[in-house]
């Protein structure tokens, strides 16, 4: 982003920037599912507390832009915006998610 000349730079780079979490979270829970395989209680917790997150996530971003028309409301740094909003939410989420990984006692 530091070299980024114009907004659709910037917002590309945000994009960017929120899939790499994206990746990295997706990697980790997909390891953790495979630690935890042979604990059908724990992988059916495990993807309840995804989901829920990912609806959580969803519903933060919406409050925190909440007018409908959100580019005219919002302008031309919506993208960006959000897309960092959504990087560091998930990079929250990856924290928690390491934190219950190495909590994580097999039955």
């Amino acid at each position: 982003m530091n070299t980024a000349q114009s907004q659709t730079e910037l917002n590309r780079c945000a994009s960017d920037e929120a899939k790499r979490a994206d990746l990295e979270l997706n990697a980790r829970y997909k390891n953790f599912l495979a630690q935890i395989a042979g604990d059908a209680v724990a992988i059916a917790k495990l993807k309840a507390m995804e989901r829920v997150w990912l609806h959580f996530r969803d519903a933060y971003i919406d409050a925190t832009y909440p007018m409908v028309d959100k580019q005219f409301n919002y302008g031309t740094e919506y993208p960006m915006d959000i897309d960092l909003l959504r990087a560091k939410l998930t990079r929250e989420h990856l924290a928690a998610l390491t934190d219950l990984i190495n909590d994580y006692k097999a039955p």
